[in-house]
């Protein structure tokens, strides 16, 4: 079985050498590898084609990432397509352990992925939305940093779509559980992301994430149980009613239990920022369920005026 590794890429910054060097050291390296540049100012383009790996390195500016995985996956000569992110560091394994569910029939392989080492505020934002491969069961849904597929089951789902912006890779995996495609999780099969090292880079993530959502018609239950959580909660607080302060409050420790729990296990080493992240992950909770908010009905107001915006593809290391 040969395979084809795509990624997209801009602006990654030093982030680029990392990558590279670790899809140098895999296990089972891909037959070959097709990197589109979305319009890199900041030398990504140049390491690209200055590296001594094999790549395929096809630039187009202003693409957005749909759109640049499209034009990969269409480049590429393989019928087994491997993705990730080009700012992402591959453990050495990857693709071998990735390909496994391939090579034994599924159509889809959805691999896993763990956050770098940040700061404080990375790893409690890494806690809030970053589940452990223990809590996943049957129906995980890959993103693309962590995914492989056949080219038939590519083209039978119509690819990325180019209209979305963001969240297009859960649109896709949608469309392969719509087709009845069979899905096999690769949870061994791990690349390792970074954090946005900002607010403001954090803040635009969600709301884009969210916004895309709500584009696509995706999560409606998820998005409507999340203004309906927050509206009881600011109830609770104006009305100073007891029995829904007591509601809101028991509502609040059940919704921050699992990553309360999840920060609790990775700072282990470190019992100041265990308690510290006692505060911090509902911190970082409250803050990405209002950029998710604020991004939902930014994508609702686009829906229903008919307005898909082709957003250019943003950096991958957002600053």
């Amino acid at each position: 079985m040969k395979v084809s590794l795509i990624a997209t890429v801009k602006d990654a910054g030093p982030a680029i050498h990392e990558f590279l060097a670790s899809l140098a050291a895999q296990t089972r390296p891909p037959d070959e590898t097709v990197i589109v540049d979305g319009g890199s100012g900041d030398g990504t383009l140049e390491a690209l084609r200055a590296s001594s790996l094999a790549l395929t390195v096809l630039s187009e500016p202003d693409a957005n990432i749909p759109r640049g995985r499209n034009l990969a996956v269409k480049a590429a000569t393989h019928d087994v397509i491997a993705v990730t992110d080009a700012d992402c560091v591959l453990a050495g394994d990857w693709l071998e352990r990735l390909l496994a569910p391939i090579a034994a029939g599924a159509d889809v392989s959805a691999g896993f992925y763990r956050p770098l080492p940040g700061s404080f505020w990375q790893e409690c934002i890494a806690a809030t939305n970053m589940p452990e491969a223990s809590e996943l069961g049957a129906g995980w849904m890959p993103s693309s940093r962590s995914v492989a597929f056949t080219r038939a089951a590519f083209e039978a789902a119509g690819g990325y779509p180019e209209w979305l912006p963001v969240g297009e890779d859960m649109f896709l995996d949608r469309r392969f559980a719509e087709l009845g495609l069979e899905i096999e999780p690769a949870l061994d099969a791990v690349v390792y992301w970074r954090v946005r090292p900002s607010l403001a880079a954090t803040w635009r993530q969600y709301a884009g994430y969210a916004r895309g959502d709500a584009l696509a018609g995706m999560y409606p239950q998820r998005h409507a149980a999340r203004f309906g959580a927050y509206a009881l909660a600011l109830t609770a607080v104006a009305t100073r009613s007891r029995v829904l302060r007591a509601a809101a409050l028991a509502g609040g420790i059940a919704y921050s239990s699992k990553p309360l729990r999840r920060a609790w296990r990775r700072f282990a080493g470190s019992p100041p920022r265990r308690f510290a992240s006692l505060v911090g992950v509902p911190a970082a909770m409250a803050f990405i369920d209002a950029a998710k908010l604020s991004g939902y009905l930014q994508g609702v107001r686009a829906r229903r005026s008919g307005v898909y915006p082709g957003e250019r593809q943003p950096s991958d290391v957002d600053p």
